[in-house]
């Protein structure tokens, strides 16, 4: 039986020298790898009491939304500055080279409800860092940081250790 890892394509040297992209594609083309991802997830939440699972655009939403549906829990997206039509909280954040602004509808949480936040990938943190800023926000919990692949490396995990964070896979590297 394939490990999940045996899924991920690794592309060396890209977007630059020395970099080993990991490319999730060949997770979600193949549907034994698709429902070992989803399976991982989820098991990872087992006897975990929350009420919401958000995901960060867009890969987020990929891995949240099935998690959300077998759960028969709420799901809210988390998108980039600009794509949510109603009244929003907006968080921004570094990148590598420069910045960005993440949003979520401002009635998307009730102050204390347990959230459950999914992207599928955890470098330097930054990105989920201000989803959790944003849940918490709104007087949310964030109770889990749930990740299909984490490369150690980058520090992400360090930066965001009063969170429980799970990762279906970790890569030592960057």
């Amino acid at each position: 039986m394939k490990k999940l890892e045996d899924y991920v394509i690794s592309i060396p040297d890209f977007p630059k020298p020395g970099i080993i992209f990991r490319d999730i594609t060949g997770i979600l083309e193949d549907a034994d790898g698709l429902k070992l991802a989803i399976d991982s997830l989820q098991k990872e939440l087992e006897g975990l009491d929350f009420d919401v699972i958000a995901g960060t655009e867009s890969r987020g939403f990929i891995f949240g939304m099935p998690l959300a549906y077998n759960l028969h829990k709420p799901f809210v997206p988390i998108r980039k500055k600009g794509k949510l039509p109603r009244e929003v909280v907006r968080q921004s954040y570094d990148l590598e080279y420069g910045s960005a602004t993440i949003e979520m509808h401002k009635d998307a949480l009730k102050p204390g409800q347990k959230v459950v936040l999914v992207d599928d990938l955890i470098a330097t943190g930054g990105t989920i860092e201000a989803a959790a800023k944003l849940v918490e926000q709104l007087g949310g919990e964030v109770v889990k940081m749930l990740f299909v692949m984490e490369l150690a490396g980058l520090k992400g995990r360090e930066r965001l250790s009063r969170y429980d964070i799970s990762s279906a896979i970790v890569y030592e590297g960057k």
